[in-house]
């Protein structure tokens, strides 16, 4: 890798990191400020939800406008969603109007899924050969928002009121920082498709081939268990009777998770194959489930929330190198809006249920749902596998 790919990856990473962080510190206290200050616990997940769905309306515009003005103007245009977003939240918190922190978690969701671009923005920083390892490296950045989305939320919780506002002044400026960091990365230029780039096929061509299907539905059923259980995990902490602070370190070791394997998931991918550590993303997933049907200890939580963590990353890294090869640069824009669309859809679905079935059901019976989830990801990863094995051997 040259010196200006990894300058590049690196702050590509940087604005992931602080990215990420921002997207950490807001589900903590929307979550728990909701929870306890405004006192709506059944719709604490509510403004994430809704930052789902502003996900899912924003990913065919953002990815279009990229395609047409590039990578940078499309990225930074989403800090400044971020920053009025942020900023919303901030202002229903203070004047404790539920309906403006949800307004403010639908235009955060057009910062997010900018954010969720910045892995299919790093294959185009690098030769194709370095495309799962440009993908890790660049989701390792959310190492760095696992320390300090958390510590930043348990640090600046308590220092105005009512609690959590200076948490959101925070995620403004760090939207800030991400705005001006992205001035710095050059990103290829646009360029207008030739002969050469082929002709673009129709959507649903795209979207029917059985590659596309599989790595949609491994990204669905990853995010959306990942959603699922970590949306109700700060609930289901403070309903069994441990501290709330107990939320901030269990999102810490659930972040760290998901984002300390992308250093080796690259590596991993490139020696066993991507459909081999999409599957052992299975395995780990339903291990967290093992591990958080075992019980509501401390410890329960916290090995259920890595391990949820650790399984996504697998995953979900290799539904996003395989949807990488099913599409033209011509159709870039519509085949990752398509992928993303889909993928947070699932998400928002799970977040929304995640906070009324928690409080209906309980931490136990989500466990046991969202195996659910994971199997059909699995018989998908499976069926693509002995499908690529049996079209080898015909």
């Amino acid at each position: 890798m040259t010196r200006p790919m990894a300058r590049n990856l690196l702050l590509l990473a940087t604005c992931q990191a602080l990215g990420q962080a921002v997207n950490t510190m807001m589900f903590t206290s929307t979550v728990l400020s909701i929870s306890t200050i405004l006192h709506i616990p059944d719709w604490a997940t509510l403004p994430m939800t809704l930052q789902h769905l502003g996900v899912m309306l924003a990913v065919f515009p953002s990815s279009l406008l990229m395609q047409r003005m590039g990578r940078r103007f499309g990225f930074r245009t989403g800090s400044l969603f971020g920053m009025i977003g942020a900023t919303t939240c901030g202002l229903g918190l203070y004047f404790q109007q539920f309906l403006v922190m949800c307004a403010g978690g639908l235009i955060l969701g057009y910062a997010v899924a900018n954010l969720q671009m910045y892995r299919f923005a790093a294959v185009e920083l690098v030769d194709s050969v370095l495309r799962p390892k440009a993908i890790a490296w660049v989701t390792a950045g959310g190492v760095v928002a696992a320390i300090l989305g958390p510590t930043l939320a348990r640090v600046t919780h308590d220092q105005m009121q009512p609690l959590y506002l200076a948490t959101y002044i925070t995620m403004v400026a760090m939207h800030a920082v991400i705005f001006t960091v992205m001035s710095f990365i050059r990103f290829p230029p646009v360029v207008a498709p030739t002969r050469a780039d082929g002709v673009a096929r129709p959507l649903r061509e795209i979207a029917m081939q059985p590659t596309y299907i599989v790595a949609a539905i491994a990204g669905m059923m990853s995010f959306g268990t990942m959603s699922f259980l970590m949306s109700a995990s700060p609930l289901a902490i403070v309903a069994c009777g441990l501290p709330q602070t107990e939320a901030h370190s269990v999102i810490l070791l659930h972040v760290l998770g998901m984002f300390v394997p992308a250093f080796f998931t690259g590596n991993l991918i490139t020696r066993y194959g991507v459909l081999n550590i999409m599957f052992l993303g299975a395995v780990v997933l339903l291990a967290g489930v093992a591990a958080g049907s075992e019980g509501v200890d401390v410890w329960n939580f916290r090995i259920a929330l890595m391990l949820n963590g650790v399984g996504w990353n697998f995953m979900f890294v290799g539904a996003t190198t395989l949807v990488t090869t099913t599409y033209r640069p011509v159709e870039r824009g519509k085949a990752q809006a398509l992928n993303d669309f889909l993928v947070f859809g699932t998400t928002a679905t799970c977040s929304l249920l995640a906070g009324l079935l928690q409080n209906r059901l309980g931490w136990l019976p989500l466990n046991v749902l969202s195996t659910a989830l994971i199997g059909s990801a699995t018989v998908a990863i499976v069926w693509l596998r002995f499908s690529r094995r049996h079209t080898a051997m015909a």
